[in-house]
């Protein structure tokens, strides 16, 4: 699925004390500028924040004026929240970010509609408006996704909620460019504020000694501190102060080692990742989220300044195992900036709404779900619509992932032999992830929990999801009552449903995403002439119980076999060959194919009473496999067939009377058979009508013929 650049529409709300400037970025104005920058969205991304300076980091930029910033009277949030909304007002985004302020988000939901996506770049735990477990609950079910930079970070939101609220949450993070190698010097560096909780105490410590140890080394320092106490007094050491982020990188470049030996509970570290991009030996502590920074750092066993000094020395002491370090970890950047780019931009697309999509490409991801009967040997394949759905798509250059429900339930069964559904819900969202498909398209099951359709709408946003149900909707069946019930179960929650009958059986307000298929035929499987054969039978016909019973059941009714008695009382000296009748079992697999293409025509009955365009799949089978076929003219097939390709009876007598006449006339049967043949595969093909689902489900005024 792609999309049209200009479609989408984006505002980004940076906190009010975040600094949108190139002298002092912080973490959020960086991560906020570098993705603006790649995404192929920028042209219509505005970035909204406030400072008092004009260096602002990108062009387009909105800075918003506060008044109320030193008020012990007046809120500055609220000053900003409504300001904020009447910049919204003036232009409707699709998708609105906020970053690091849920309170803010809460404010502007209220007085702007629109989808939200909310950035966390600090411990949730910690912030106003996500420290309660019911303000969490609150903020997820206000926006569409929550982006956090790190999994410590998403894993301190989720702290005493249900696992399976994770589905609106990634984890994107702060990244970074690969930096042109510059020879390095015996510089050892610490990058960050100089207070406590930062382990700038320790770093003095160790690095006092580590420069009288080794002299022929040097120390950088690189930042400040509001409230400080702890000074570094050394020849070898030298404080630079604040400096902005281009600055602070040239200076990393040229280091041999960074230092980062934090306390707190980092959320995820950028100086470290930024450090062992630019080929730093990066010694930090275990706190937070710094363990996802890079997978060659030295992590401290011990976060005391002894401890520092003994890694520095190892470290300093040994040049092989320093230079390895540096050139594996320049070499091995684990966040890059393009890559998160990307996911965030697809993040963003799964969010928007569907209206503003556009399908450039033919080829969709397709997740077809449909019972694939391993545990009945596979003897429905030559009647499996949804075996003929996949066929279908994927030769009309679609991709198709297939997951047989049933199947799994059966194989995963607990130890008291219980299906675990459960465990099939995870799987199903799992793989969904894993997947990403534009269209869900599963039939005759009720084992997705309504739960599970949410969370996966949750992941992404513009998936369309369809129904098919192959069985009979009419009002005189009993059996139709507990079908319409499995359709009810998920009709709503649905894009569209797919039914085998004509949806005006159904109430006019029940008909608004309901259409009509006719069952397909499959090169592959209706693949006999039987006009072109010499079949010993005259008329087919097979019925069953339903396909998951192999057998009859014992004293069911069914009109049907009236039917059957009433027609051979009629023509007793016909040669029939019927099976699920008479106690003679029903047939399935190549046994069905080999009785049926030994029978010249075939009887298209289907169970209730005849009802407009409903058929079952048998025929399917015997008009695609090229047996002249009989169907009710109640059942209005003439809408798509003419005499000449199928044959109409008006009642039993007219059915009778027609048998006998074709079963003594083999040109004239021949011939329409093969005409039908012809035409059901024009029009009904797998091909044909797998493409026509897919446009209806992607809303395209497309007609079945």
């Amino acid at each position: 699925m792609n999309l049209k650049k200009k479609d989408l529409s984006i505002a980004t709300i940076l906190p009010y004390k975040e600094n949108y400037t190139e002298d002092l970025a912080s973490a959020a104005s960086l991560w906020v500028k570098e993705y603006y920058k790649n995404s192929k969205y920028n042209k219509n991304n505005f970035i909204f924040g406030h400072t008092k300076s004009k260096n602002y980091l990108t062009k387009n930029y909105r800075n918003i004026q506060l008044y109320n910033l030193k008020s012990r009277i007046k809120s500055t949030t609220n000053e900003y929240a409504t300001k904020l909304v009447k910049e919204l007002k003036i232009q409707k985004f699709d998708i609105i970010e906020i970053h690091n302020r849920p309170q803010l988000l809460f404010k502007l939901k209220k007085k702007i509609t629109s989808r939200y996506i909310f950035y966390f770049h600090n411990d949730p735990l910690s912030m106003k408006g996500s420290k309660s477990i019911n303000e969490r609950l609150l903020l997820l079910n206000s926006v569409e996704k929550i982006v956090f930079v790190s999994e410590w970070v998403k894993n301190r939101f989720f702290r005493n909620l249900d696992e399976k609220l994770q589905t609106k949450a990634e984890v994107i993070y702060p990244s970074v460019v690969k930096q042109k190698p510059v020879k390095k010097k015996k510089i050892i560096i610490f990058v960050g504020r100089l207070n406590y909780s930062k382990g700038y105490d320790l770093f003095k410590d160790a690095i006092i000694k580590i420069l009288n140890k080794f002299p022929t080394w040097s120390a950088l320092s690189v930042g400040n501190e509001d409230r400080r106490d702890i000074y570094i007094n050394h020849k070898n050491h030298k404080e630079v102060g604040f400096v902005n982020h281009k600055y602070a990188l040239k200076l990393l470049n040229k280091s041999e080692i960074a230092v980062a030996p934090s306390r707190w509970e980092e959320p995820f570290g950028r100086t470290a990742l930024e450090a062992s991009s630019c080929g730093c030996v990066t010694i930090t502590s275990d706190r937070g989220g710094l363990k996802e920074t890079t997978d060659h750092s030295i992590i401290l066993k011990k976060i005391k300044s002894q401890e520092l000094f003994f890694e520095l020395s190892k470290i300093i002491i040994n040049y092989k195992k320093r230079k390895q370090l540096q050139r594996l970890a320049r070499k091995n950047i684990k966040h890059l900036i393009p890559n998160n780019t990307k996911l965030i931009d697809q993040i963003r697309e799964s969010c928007a709404p569907f209206s503003k999509f556009v399908f450039l490409k033919k080829k969709l991801k397709i997740l077809n779900l449909y019972n694939q009967g391993q545990k009945l040997n596979h003897r429905l394949f030559n009647i499996s619509l949804g075996k003929k759905f996949t066929n279908g798509f994927i030769r009309n250059n679609h991709d198709v992932l297939e997951i047989s429900d049933r199947d799994f339930l059966r194989n995963n069964k607990s130890f008291n032999l219980v299906p675990n559904k459960n465990n099939f819900q995870n799987y199903l969202i799992e793989t969904f992830k894993n997947y990403n498909p534009d269209l869900l398209f599963f039939g005759h099951t009720n084992n997705i929990d309504i739960t599970t359709i949410e969370a996966i709408k949750n992941i992404n946003k513009n998936l369309i999801i369809s129904q098919w149900n192959e069985d009979p909707i009419m009002s005189s069946l009993e059996y139709s009552k507990k079908n319409i019930s499995n359709i009810k179960l998920y009709s709503e929650i649905v894009d569209h449903n797919f039914i085998t009958t004509d949806p005006s059986v159904l109430p006019e307000f029940k008909r608004k995403n309901f259409n009509f298929f006719f069952v397909p035929v499959d090169k592959n499987i209706e693949c006999y002439e039987v006009y072109n054969l010499r079949p010993k039978k005259d008329l087919f016909y097979a019925m069953s119980h339903g396909v998951n019973r192999a057998v009859l059941k014992e004293g069911l009714e069914d009109n049907r076999l009236n039917f059957l008695d009433k027609l051979i009382k009629k023509i007793p000296n016909l040669k029939y060959d019927f099976y699920g009748f008479a106690n003679r079992q029903p047939i399935w697999g190549n046994d069905f194919n080999n009785a049926l293409i030994n029978s010249k025509m075939g009887l298209n009955l289907s169970r209730g009473n005849p009802t407009k365009y409903y058929s079952s799949n048998r025929i399917a089978s015997i008009m695609g496999n090229g047996l002249l076929t009989f169907i009710d003219r109640k059942v209005k097939v003439d809408d798509f067939f003419n005499k000449n390709e199928i044959i109409f009876y008006e009642n039993i007598s007219d059915l009778a009377d027609q048998i006998i006449f074709f079963s003594k006339n083999d040109k004239l049967r021949k011939k329409i058979a093969s005409n039908g043949r012809n035409k059901y595969f024009k029009l009904f093909n797998e091909k044909r009508v797998s493409e026509y689902i897919i446009g209806k489900s992607l809303g395209k005024n497309i007609s079945l013929i």
